[in-house]
Formats: C-alpha cells, structure tokens, sequence
C-alpha cells in the first residue's frame, strides 16, 4: 500500500487453514478441511517477490527459490491497477482482471504452475478494502472508470462515505470508524489515494470473494490482505467465508500508539503482520542491544503462531521503519539471520531493487535478475539462504541453551536440531558453547554448504555437549543436523 511516509507511519497498510505444503500437485490445493494457521509446517519461508514479474518469478521458483528450500513467494497484487511508473500504482486496483504491469492471467497462471513443480506455494496481495483513489482514468488492460464509478462492479453507494471535510480523508487515527470508514490519502497532496470499499454491504462482500475465487481457481495459496487495518475483522471474516476454500491468511495490521484498533482483533481471520517486531529489530540491532530479543511472546504482540514477521518489506524500507540493505555494519543480513532462527513468527524475507527515489518503481519493467543491474535479491544472499535449510530443520524445537555474555552477542539452540551464535559486536567472540546437538562435525550455513560430507564453507565439531568457535565481529554461525561434513575453510 502507498501513503506518503506520515501517513504509513500512522497507518494499516498491508493462517489460518492449509494442509503442510508436501508435493507439488493440484491436490495441495482441494478440500475444505481445517488446516494449520502455517502456510506449511515443513517449509515455512515466504519471500515478499516485490514488483517481479510473473515470468521472472517462474523462473526463480524452478531455478533457485525451490531448490533452496523456501515455501513460498507473496507476489503483487494481480488485480488490473491504474498507469503509471511508480511501484505503488500495483495498490490502486481499478478492476479485477487478471492484467497487470506484471504480466497478463496466462501468464500468471503460468507462474503458479511453475512455483508449485518446484514445490513452491503462491500468496497473493489481494486488495479488499479500496479501488483507486484516482478521478478518473485508464487502467494498465484498457477498462475506464471515474469517481466512485467502476463500471460492472461498483458505483457511489458501494464506497464509504464518512462525512468528513475534505473529501472523506481520515483526521483522527485515534477514531475507529475513521479509519475503517473513511478514505486513505495522499497527505503531501492532500488527495484521496484510495477510495474505501463498503465492505458491509453484501454486495461488496460478494464482489470481493468472487475475485479471491478467482484467484483460488488458478491455484493461488495464500493471501496478503494489504490495509486489513481498515477493514473490520468481522467483515474480513464475512468475506473469507465466501472462498469456495480457506487459503493461508496473512493480515496488514500495523500498531499505532493509543489507537484503538489492535492486531489482536484480526487473529481469528488469520496470521497478522506484526510490525512491532520489525521495528524491535530495527532497534535492537541498531544499537539497543539483541540480549533483549531472547523472549518476544510477553510483549503485548500477537502469539508467535499467530504471527507473520519480517526485518523488513518495500513500505518499511522506504520509510524508515526498519533495516535495509544500506543499513551500517552487516545487521540487515545479521537480523535477517535471527529472525530465521528464533521461532517466534513465521518469516517473510523480502526480495527487492535498489532505488533512489521512494516512488521508483520496479526496474526493467519488473523482469527481475540476479546476475548484476538493479535487482538486490535478498533471498539468494549466501547466509540467507543457508538459514532456510536452518529453519525448515529445526521446525517448531524449543529455544534452548539460550547465552547472551552481553547486550550484541547472543547464542541459543533449537532443540536437538540446530545452533545459533550472533555476534553482532564490534570485536570478535571466542567461546565454548554447550549444546543438544548430537556429536559430530557441522557445516556452518551461513558461511556456507553442505555436499558429500564436505562444507564449502567453516565447520564446527561437537563433542560431549559442547562446540568451541570464534566468531567474527558483525557476523553469525549456525548449525544444524542437516548439515553434516567437515569445512574446506576449517573450523571456526
């Protein structure tokens, strides 16, 4: 969803049901018995493919994204949007029609059918709450509207009307009809930037479930319900029980201070993003100190399995509400690391292009690349990825052997399963640490990979409990029983 950054500060922008995600057939997604609220217990990353391509996005899927483990990818919205370069143009949906600068419905299709050869489940950003905050215009496959005015599928009495001046805008966050009642805007230019959908109304709610139906017919998984916080949890509910199957949920549902609506409310939908994770990374990393980080189910937030988190996504990378790329010292990659590592949450990581403004929208017409140019492809980064294997490994195994000698360095296992050090300090940390993990040799998978009982990367050898390591200032190591072998770069 796109604000001006006051307004995403102070905004919502953007599992509940689905059988463990174990072949890739059409059966994975028939039937209408309860499922996990995980989009799958096996392989639970999803990455955030943000303004890919559905062709480019095939082609990760068979060339990277399934043979390195991910579950998942959260693609675009699909749904027909209004012209224009800037990436926030894929939020203002003027139809739905399956034609968007990612590409046409063949070929989305195409790339769900791909994802799923290689194993890889698709969550889609579905827009429910808005159409375009546009007078009037041409969207990207040719269908004319003006205000208020969608022809075949909405008109004035379909939108929310709140009664305020000017041009229905939310005043007061602090007012709950406000935000779900009125419109989203634009607040460098005053403007509406999304008209709000009237979604108590049967007709809307309808409307809306046929285009998640839709969606669900060509295989989709999951959905990303973007500006959840502006919709009611019951009308949510009023809708997703109209999908001919329950997919996986994940709900935008940002925390604002004082504000009467909470992500707790959205929890019987679905899973909710919860955003004050990503910004206690952002601080914890960026100096407050990651020894706070051991226990995040008694902080107020929602429970971690009703959670969906991440270090950051293409808002809070924009507007400063977490760690990017360019932030100092390593701690994107070393947040990244953790948030694959501590079980709270089931993770998103997010697959991005650098850009220079906050409106660029995706390079090379959203043909996305991981050979050079502007594509960052966070999710093929080395320590990233070698963290998939981590957590698809260690699946629900509790924290243990928890250590944290100060504020930037800590240590834990997961059960019998794995071990994670993170040394986010500035001078390197020698130590002898105790663990569950059977005795043996590991390759460490953030420095790199495991094959024939050999690592491309460092090793460590467990004996009797315990392992001895030194790991470097700004860096992390992390084993699992995954990962046998001995390193080509010796031990650590």
């Amino acid at each position: 969803m796109h604000l001006s950054v006051a307004a995403i500060a102070l905004t919502g922008l953007s599992g509940w049901l689905r059988t463990a995600y174990a072949a890739p057939t059409s059966s994975l997604n028939s039937g209408s018995e309860l499922q996990s609220r995980s989009p799958s217990s096996s392989k639970p990353v999803i990455i955030q493919m943000f303004g890919w391509s559905w062709d480019s996005i095939a082609s990760e899927c068979t060339n990277f994204i399934g043979p390195n483990g991910y579950g998942f990818v959260q693609v675009s919205p699909p749904a027909e949007h209004i012209q224009g370069p800037q990436w926030w143009t894929d939020y203002q949906p003027v139809s739905y029609t399956l034609t968007s600068k990612r590409g046409n419905r063949a070929q989305f299709q195409n790339m769900v059918s791909a994802c799923h050869s290689a194993g890889v489940g698709v969550i889609a950003d579905v827009l429910f709450n808005h159409m375009s905050g546009s007078e009037s215009g041409t969207g990207v496959a040719g269908t004319s509207f003006t205000h208020y005015n969608y022809p075949g599928l909405y008109q004035a009495q379909d939108f929310h009307h709140c009664g305020l001046e000017p041009g229905d805008d939310i005043v007061n966050y602090g007012n709950r009809a406000e935000v779900q009642t009125c419109e989203l805007v634009n607040l460098a230019e005053r403007t509406p930037f999304a008209f709000s959908l009237a979604t108590d109304t049967e007709h809307v709610r309808d409307r809306l479930a046929q285009h998640g139906n839709d969606l669900l017919s060509l295989g989709v998984d999951g959905f990303r319900l973007d500006a959840a916080k502006h919709m009611p949890a019951g009308d949510i509910s009023s809708i997703l029980g109209r999908l001919s199957r329950r997919p996986y949920i994940t709900q935008e549902v940002i925390s604002g201070p004082g504000e009467p609506i909470q992500p707790s409310e959205y929890v019987g939908n679905g899973d909710v993003q919860e955003f004050r994770y990503t910004g206690a990374l952002r601080d914890a990393f960026s100096g407050g100190g990651i020894s706070s980080l051991q226990n995040l189910e008694n902080r107020g937030w929602v429970s971690g399995g009703q959670a969906n988190v991440f270090v950051a996504n293409h808002d809070t990378e924009r507007n400063g509400g977490s760690l990017n790329v360019n932030s100092p010292s390593n701690t994107y990659t070393l947040a990244t690391v953790f948030s694959l590592a501590h079980p709270y949450g089931t993770p998103t990581i997010l697959s991005s292009y650098r850009f220079s403004g906050t409106d660029d929208g995706a390079p090379d017409g959203g043909s996305g690349s991981c050979s050079g140019g502007s594509w960052i492809c966070q999710h093929r980064s080395p320590a990233v990825s070698g963290m998939v294997g981590f957590r698809n490994t260690v699946g629900s195994a509790s924290m243990t052997n928890w250590v944290s000698p100060q504020s930037q360095q800590i240590a834990f296992g997961r059960g019998s399963a794995g071990f994670i050090v993170i040394n986010n300090a500035d001078s390197s940390w020698p130590s002898t640490f105790t663990t569950s993990l059977p005795d043996g040799s590991y390759c460490d998978v953030v420095s790199g990979r495991s094959s024939g009982g050999s690592c491309s990367g460092k090793s460590v050898t467990v004996s009797g409990g315990t392992f001895s390591a030194t790991v470097g200032p700004r860096d992390a190591l992390a084993i699992h029983v995954g990962a046998r072998g001995s390193g080509a770069r010796g031990g650590v």
